[in-house]
């Protein structure tokens, strides 16, 4: 098939910002992330997922919607008001595994409860303190 420069259809997982700055540092890490936009007021970040994830996803604190459809790769972001966080040139895969994205997410959350913990105890574990 010949390529005309279109992106194939994707959906898009919106997450809160902290949580997902987190998922695209151990996505990177270990498997790679897609594109990723992020709103411009800094409250969430949105990754582009393959087409009909949204009719399965279910993770809590998070929602996916039907979204990215046909749109020039290096255009604007397909959502209004966003801005590329890893743009479609930028990103090692065009649309991040969605298993992995829930695993990544589920890390973040556990480590950023960790790192809350910790400053709720003066920056120290519990273990530390005596």
């Amino acid at each position: 098939m010949a390529d005309t420069g279109e992106a194939a259809p994707c959906d898009l997982v919106t997450v809160p910002a902290r949580e997902g700055l987190e998922a695209v540092d151990i996505l990177r890490l270990r498997h790679g992330v897609g594109p990723v936009l992020h709103d411009r007021e800094g409250d969430t970040l949105g990754f582009i997922v393959p087409p009909g994830t949204a009719e399965r996803w279910d993770l809590p604190g998070s929602a996916c919607t039907q979204t990215y459809t046909g749109a020039r790769r290096g255009t604007q972001p397909p959502v209004t008001g966003s801005g590329w966080l890893v743009s479609p040139e930028g990103a090692v895969v065009a649309a991040t595994e969605p298993d992995r994205l829930r695993a990544a997410l589920n890390e973040a959350v556990s480590m950023l409860r960790v790192v809350d913990r910790c400053r709720a105890f003066g920056g120290r574990p519990a273990h530390w303190r005596a």
